[in-house]
């Protein structure tokens, strides 16, 4: 036994010093690994790729140890905009090239990015595209640039905008798994799958007049760049115009069908690059990297903060992905403790979530802007519970196509009796009181729990549209004959009155400082987030390889439709959450 328990203290001890042996190498590289920064060469051009670009804000942390290991660079779409706005009056920047661009980033986000690109070129400097193939809303971002090149043997898609929605009626009642929904508002259309087997009208509605006002957009960018009538540019999306190479060039969508090699051969032409020598290149990850890490400390006093609010709103501390109640009530709260910020903007990119965490977010806002203003800049959602946190805010802004609105509350209770019953499977329970017993999904759903749950309902419904009615200056009836779950763009909402102005994040930063009264400031970057090592390791790439095997065994799409049940599942209380999932194509 003695041998026995020498060997597995050795096998242990072996282990252990591999284990310590590896981290320590990790930290000694993120410590002593040098000068991460890049060297600016004369007559460079900026390479594009938002491939690894997800979200307005990357993120930091208060453990410096999660700094160390993570082996993401902390750039965010924010930091690209700023170091394409520095790239205006930088004489080692000739121009930017956008090539093969692949991105995640929405509509809204694109936006933002072509208004930034529209000011580059006006500095005289130029911005160049190629691809392979465009996407729509590739094509929307290359739009842009003085000059589009296509791939010969590639293609356009330019057809105008669609969404699609999956319903579930049926299937719940031959498998017997049925989802028991409790909502208010007609237009709660994210439980309406699972009601009906074909979209309402008042659904198709808001999804026309959605689709119908983003697009209004896109074809008004890309007729203002491509100097194409927006007639014209419906009729070419009516009739698939542009197809292929020749009928785009022909439409005038693009300017040359070339391969790649051609692409580059002309920009070394217009940079007088002789021979056989290749022109600079700098990608935009390095050029932002070496913009933050090379910027002149600002002596400025006076700061403005920025809090972004990403992804789906829950408890718990939450990261750049998701809203939390730590991080964004901690935020608020070190913001308008600290004298030297004199105002905030709360940038919001979500679809909603938890109704219960967006009420004590909007109560720490309510709280804040009583000492400093607070101005909201919507990404490409700020729907219901992401509408929720922004309704009390001094001044709201949004893009044209930013998905807004949606102001309603639903529950779902997941009820399996149906199919338990077909395997031969009851269940009974005993109480000691008439209401004790929890919800159970093997038990047929008691009459009075969904009436005790219909009424939670409709108070949370009744608070969010007294919020929107006190925040916005309407009354209760006229935010009610907007709400009812409705989704708006940006256009839309301005009408009725849910935001104040149309504009990115800068025109929200430039009414902040107004309001404020303050004319030199500098930023600074919310929340910090509360996350361990431990954290960061469970996200490392042998914790995420599972989630990669299942995308290439099964696709992306039916991936994607398992995420979202299970997102389903962990749904707890009354959600205020955007109607439905939607991507536009």
């Amino acid at each position: 036994m003695k041998f026995l328990g020498n060997v597995v203290a050795t096998v242990i001890g072996i282990f252990v010093f591999i284990m310590l042996f590896f981290f320590g190498i990790i930290l000694i590289g993120a410590i002593f690994g040098g000068d991460d920064s890049v060297t600016v060469k004369a007559d460079s051009v900026i390479e594009l790729d938002l491939k690894d670009i997800k979200n307005d804000y990357a993120g930091k942390y208060k453990d410096p140890w999660v700094g160390v290991f993570s082996d993401q660079k902390e750039i965010g779409l924010t930091d690209v905009i700023n170091a394409i706005e520095a790239a205006k009056t930088d004489d080692k920047i000739k121009g930017i090239s956008i090539l093969n661009d692949e991105s995640s980033l929405g509509l809204a986000q694109y936006k933002d990015l072509r208004n930034a690109l529209e000011s580059f070129k006006k500095s005289g400097k130029f911005v160049w595209a190629y691809a392979n193939m465009y996407t729509q809303k590739e094509y929307y971002l290359n739009s842009v640039a003085n000059t589009v090149y296509l791939n010969p043997a590639g293609d356009l898609d330019f057809k105008g905008l669609s969404s699609e929605v999956m319903f579930f009626k049926d299937f719940q009642e031959k498998s017997g798994i049925h989802m028991e929904v409790i909502r208010h508002g007609k237009y709660k259309s994210a439980v309406e799958p699972f009601l009906e087997n074909k979209m309402s009208e008042a659904n198709r509605e808001q999804i026309t007049a959605l689709l119908n006002s983003i697009w209004a957009t896109v074809v008004t960018d890309i007729s203002k760049s491509r100097n194409i009538p927006v007639t014209k540019l419906n009729e070419i999306a009516n009739g698939l115009l542009a197809r292929t190479p020749e009928m785009a060039k022909a439409q005038h969508l693009v300017d040359l069908v070339a391969y790649e090699d051609e692409y580059h051969n002309a920009i070394k032409k217009a940079l007088k690059v002789k021979g056989d020598d290749d022109y600079n290149k700098i990608s935009i990850s390095d050029y932002t990297q070496n913009n933050i890490t090379t910027a002149l400390a600002n002596t400025v006093t006076d700061q403005i903060a920025i809090i972004y609010a990403q992804g789906e709103i829950g408890s718990g501390e939450g990261d750049v992905n998701q809203i939390g109640e730590g991080s964004m009530r901690r935020s608020l709260q070190e913001a308008r403790k600290n004298e030297d910020v004199k105002a905030i903007v709360l940038r919001i990119d979500s679809p909603g979530g938890s109704a219960l965490t967006s009420d004590l977010i909007w109560r720490e806002i309510e709280i804040t802007k009583k000492v400093k203003p607070v101005v909201v800049s919507m990404g490409n959602y700020a729907a219901s519970g992401g509408y929720y946190i922004a309704c009390n805010a001094n001044k709201i802004f949004a893009e044209k196509n930013t998905i807004t609105g949606s102001i309603g509350v639903f529950g779902v209770l997941p009820n399996f009796s149906p199919l338990a019953n077909k395997l031969g499977i009851n269940t009974e329970q005993v109480e000691t009181h008439e209401n004790s017993a929890n919800y159970s999904p093997f038990v047929p759903v008691d009459e009075k729990f969904k009436a005790f749950t219909l009424e939670s309902v409709e108070h949370i419904y009744k608070t969010f549209v007294t919020h929107v009615a006190e925040g916005r200056k309407m009354t209760f009836a006229q935010v009610d004959e907007i709400a009812q779950g409705r989704v708006w763009s940006g256009s839309e909402a301005l009408k009725i009155g849910l935001v104040d102005k149309i504009g990115g994040l800068n025109d929200a930063i430039a009414e902040a400082a107004k309001i404020a009264k303050i004319k030199s400031y500098s930023t600074q970057n919310y929340p910090e987030y509360d996350k361990t090592l431990n954290d960061l390791l469970n996200g490392l790439p042998f914790a995420k390889s599972k989630e990669s095997f299942i995308k290439e065994e099964i696709g992306e799409e039916n991936y994607i439709l398992i995420e979202h049940i299970k997102r389903l599942q962990k749904l707890k209380g009354a959600q205020a959450i955007m109607p439905y999932s939607i991507s536009i194509k």
